[in-house]
């Protein structure tokens, strides 16, 4: 049961058994998000991290058709090098990966550029079917640079990682499966109760020893700073760059002509 009005940008339902789950709500737009969402993401994070009752997060989207299908593009075609130097959206992934308690992204249809890097954001991803993956940044003249260009190459190797960031070719539940980006993948109408399987195995277990493993498994990354502060740096470079206007106006006319 959602407990803040359903027109909100993040549903939050009822934490269950030490299970909380948010949902995006934008399904008209297919998930993507915008500043708003973002607020609202941060909002749910500034509010839920210190809560010790919280054991697992669940993140998924409103609808069937997309988990979050990346950001607003008629928001992110309008920022700038000062915006990229903010990481307004890496600054937000970044809490969801150190959300103290195990996080699972629950994803049906599209989970594209920041949708995707937001589902790279949490420790597992359990998929539907209909599910598709993929960072397509580099044809709209900019930088995967919210997490995918550390986190993909850390969860499916270097190679891989650079295939799909090069092309931005998307990959299905069957193959993002097979190259370790999905954890388990299920129909989608068995989606909700694989999460919630997996979401009560992690709960059941101590809380206290559970979010110490998490602690543990991120010092194994080793720090990222500096990378960081490139990957935003070239950021800046591509938001000032014409072609990202050129390549987000083509976008949003074709989408304007589909609509």
């Amino acid at each position: 049961m959602a407990l803040v009005p359903k027109e909100a940008q993040v549903l939050v339902d009822a934490l269950h058994d030490g299970v909380l789950t948010l949902t995006l709500n934008r399904p008209d737009k297919l998930n993507a998000l915008d500043q708003s969402m973002i607020d609202a993401l941060h909002a749910a994070m500034d509010y839920y991290a210190s809560n010790p009752d919280v054991r697992v997060l669940v993140l998924t989207g409103a609808g069937n058709k997309a988990f979050a299908a990346g950001a607003d593009i008629a928001q992110l075609r309008d920022r700038r090098a000062a915006d990229a130097l903010r990481a307004i959206n890496a600054g937000l992934f970044d809490r969801v990966a150190a959300f103290p308690c195990p996080t699972i992204a629950a994803v049906r249809g599209f989970a594209l550029g920041g949708g995707c890097e937001l589902a790279l954001a949490c420790d597992l991803r359990i998929c539907g079917m209909s599910a598709k993956f993929g960072q397509p940044e580099t044809g709209l003249g900019i930088l995967a640079a919210a997490g995918a260009t550390w986190r993909l190459a850390a969860l499916i190797g270097l190679g891989r990682a650079r295939e799909l960031l090069y092309t931005g070719r998307l990959v299905d539940a069957a193959e993002a499966h097979t190259i370790g980006l999905v954890n388990q993948v299920v129909s989608d109408d068995e989606l909700s109760a694989a999460v919630a399987e997996m979401a009560g195995l992690i709960a059941r277990n101590d809380s206290l020893a559970t979010r110490l493993t998490k602690q543990a498994l991120r010092l194994v990354q080793g720090p990222e700073d500096h990378y960081r502060q490139f990957v935003s740096a070239a950021q800046a470079v591509c938001f000032e760059s014409p072609e990202k206007v050129r390549r987000m106006d083509a976008f949003l006319e074709r989408k304007k002509r589909r609509a």
